[in-house]
This record gives C-alpha cells, sequence and structure tokens, in this order.
C-alpha cells in the first residue's frame, strides 16, 4: 500500500477514529485503526467491538493494500508533523510515514485480524437534517441512566417511523422525549436501544449541514454522511412504557422565565441536603416560593413572580435533576404542568416570536415533603 495525503487530512482523519480505540483492550488489533485503500482514497476505521468509526479521505493512491496500526502513537505522529504531503507506504507488516525530513516506522498487525464492521444498507434507511438529529440527541440523551441494575435504561430509545424520528431516554427520576421530521423510510415502524457512547460520536463527527442517512442492519445501527460513518451494536431488551408516566390530565400551570428561576433554584439549593437535593416549591397566584431546612446547615427562601393558573401546590423537587432538564429546555421561556404534589411534573419550552415550535418535553418526579 502507498498513498500521499495531507498531513492536516491525515490528522484529521486520524483524531475522529481514534476516539473510538477502548483504553484498554486484551485484543491487540483493536488498539489498531485499520487503513485500506479504494478507487477513490482511503478508508480508515477503528473500533471497541461496541461502535466503529470509518472515514473516507481522498487520497493519491499510487498502490493498493490495507493493514492495522497503532492508532493512538499514529495520531501523535502527525500531530507533531511539519505541514506538507505525507507519504504512507507499508512493508509487510510495517508503515512508514515520510514527511519532509521527518520518517516514523511502526509495526502493525495484519488487516484480516481487524473485526468486520456491520454490512448495514442505508438505501432502505432514513434520512434526518445534521441539525435536527443533533438537536435530538443533545436534548435528549442527557437523561439516560448510569446505573446497571437495568441495562435498557441506560440506551436511548428512538423511534423510527415513515418522516418522523423520536427519542426517549430516562433514569426514572427525570426524562425526556423530543420528535423531529425525518424523510421517507422503506422500513416500518421500529423502535431501537441506542447506547449515547455511539450518540457521541454521532454528535461529535457531524454537522449542522449534513444530511445524514440511519439505518439497520441486524443488531446494529449505521450513519453516514459525508464520507463519514458511525457503527454502533445495539442494546437487547424491551424499553418500559413511557407514556404511561407523562400526564395527561395536569390542570395546573405556570409560565416561568427560564433563567430567573434556574438561578433561584441554584440560589436555595446552596443550602439543601446533599443526600437529597431537596427543594420545597409552593406556586400560587402570580407568584412562587421557594424553601429549604437543612437542620445542620440551615435554611434558604427565595420569590419569584411567575404566571401560575390554578388551585395553589405545594411540591419538592431534587433541585439538581430540575437544574438539569431546565438547561436543555432552551427557551427562554418554560411551561410547567402539575397535577398533584406526588405526581410527576412536565415541562415544555415556549416558543418566542419567530422561533420554530418544538415537539420537545421533560418529566421529573417530584420528591416527598417530610413536615
Amino acid at each position: 500500500m502507498r498513498f500521499t495525503i495531507t498531513r492536516q487530512n491525515l490528522h484529521q482523519g486520524l483524531n475522529a477514529v481514534s476516539a473510538s480505540l477502548p483504553s484498554k483492550t486484551t485484543l491487540p488489533v483493536l488498539s489498531n485503526i485499520l487503513l485500506e485503500t479504494t478507487a477513490d482514497g482511503v478508508r480508515i476505521s477503528g473500533t471497541d467491538l461496541d461502535v466503529a468509526v470509518r472515514i473516507r479521505v481522498a487520497v493519491d493512491v499510487v498502490e493498493q493494500g490495507s493493514l492495522t496500526a497503532p492508532g493512538k502513537k499514529l495520531q501523535e505522529i502527525t500531530r507533531e508533523l511539519p505541514e506538507g504531503p505525507v507519504e504512507v507506504s507499508t512493508r509487510g507488516e510495517q508503515i512508514e510515514l515520510r514527511c519532509g525530513r521527518s520518517h516514523f516506522k511502526l509495526n502493525g498487525l495484519p488487516a484480516a485480524d481487524f473485526p468486520t464492521l456491520p454490512d448495514i444498507p442505508f438505501d432502505r434507511g432514513w434520512t434526518a437534517s445534521g441539525s435536527n438529529l443533533l438537536a435530538l440527541i443533545r436534548h435528549t440523551a442527557f437523561a439516560v441512566s448510569t446505573e446497571e441494575s437495568r441495562p435498557v435504561l441506560n440506551g436511548v430509545l428512538w423511534e423510527l417511523r415513515d418522516r418522523e424520528m423520536r427519542m426517549v431516554a430516562t433514569n426514572g427520576h427525570r426524562l425526556a422525549k423530543m420528535t423531529i421530521p425525518a424523510g421517507p423510510s422503506q422500513e416500518t415502524t421500529t423502535q431501537l436501544i441506542v447506547p449515547p457512547a455511539a450518540l457521541q460520536h454521532v454528535q461529535r463527527l457531524f454537522n449542522e449541514s449534513d444530511t445524514v442517512q440511519v439505518a439497520r442492519g441486524g443488531n446494529h445501527l449505521g450513519f453516514s454522511a459525508g464520507g463519514t460513518e458511525v457503527y454502533t451494536r445495539l442494546i437487547d431488551g424491551t424499553y418500559p412504557n413511557y407514556e404511561q408516566v407523562i400526564p395527561k390530565d395536569n390542570d395546573r400551570f405556570a409560565v416561568v422565565e427560564r433563567k430567573g428561576f434556574e438561578s433561584a433554584v441554584r440560589r436555595v439549593a446552596a443550602v439543601a441536603s446533599e443526600q437529597t437535593h431537596r427543594i420545597r416549591m409552593k406556586f400560587e397566584d402570580g407568584r412562587v416560593e421557594f424553601n429549604v431546612l437543612t437542620p445542620d446547615l440551615g435554611e434558604a427562601h427565595d420569590e419569584l413572580e411567575v404566571s401560575y393558573t390554578g388551585e395553589p401546590l405545594v411540591i419538592g423537587f431534587n433541585a439538581n435533576y430540575l437544574l438539569e432538564v431546565l438547561r436543555y429546555v432552551g427557551t427562554q421561556e418554560v411551561r410547567l404542568g402539575f397535577k398533584a404534589p406526588e405526581r410527576a411534573a412536565t415541562l415544555e419550552p415556549v416558543s418566542g416570536d419567530g422561533e420554530a415550535k418544538r415537539d420537545y418535553l421533560c418529566l421529573v418526579m417530584p420528591l416527598r415533603l417530610v413536615d
């Protein structure tokens, strides 16, 4: 194998792929990246067996071939090379890099040792704009569970329909749900549970201006746009029926200015218990009161003007969950919906003038208040 590539293109390709390599592994080939020449350039691939990344880069190919080479070492070397063309070649199981007066040789492993990447039929999948897809991930993936007792909650539920995509994530205490438009598909409705690590790669590698193709092949999901591909193994299991926990009969509503509300929650939470982070809120006509009493620390009180309709309500929340959801709602104003002190509260964005309306809902479970 022999080809010539600019230092910048080689560095960008290695950066994109190296992030998918495992930090520790008992399989030496997983520390390597796979380089394969094609008719129109070179493909660079990396995987940890759960998530794989493949980048296509246009290069001048002199001789066809393939080899795996140490990914992190190649990345370190390429980062420090001078600007200019880099000649990459292989001899046996060694890869050579020449750039100006710099010359490196690294021991590799045969391409046949590298895991086979999934074969995904992208022509049968869905398409979505990069801006919509990245917003979908950003506004939901934060809510996944990190506890290992329920593996399905460690992933994001992705519902793919003709012309529509929806993501849902929850840890049992908070939930985020968002729906975006998508291109037509030959596939019927399907539900997938996607590891958040794969979605982080999608956020890192795709741009808002991209048109991203999404498709399933067996127990794998693939994303493709502009010569960049991300593949992930799906999480097995049945996701809980999230619709059952979303209240449909809320009859008390508050519209708050997000930043001011966040600031007040953060202020009083400074005095909350480090175990429960519990704060007490009382909603009534025109205002909300915040109260915290922590016997071994102190107490806090604050008030804000809000637009509130319905019977007065006293309810408790974990301030951390509330703040996290508020951060991702994003709009200047937020609509909170309630039914009773022991029922889940909903938070939805209030679109301003000229802003597109989002199909987005978050849910936070309340904490029991002890008098």
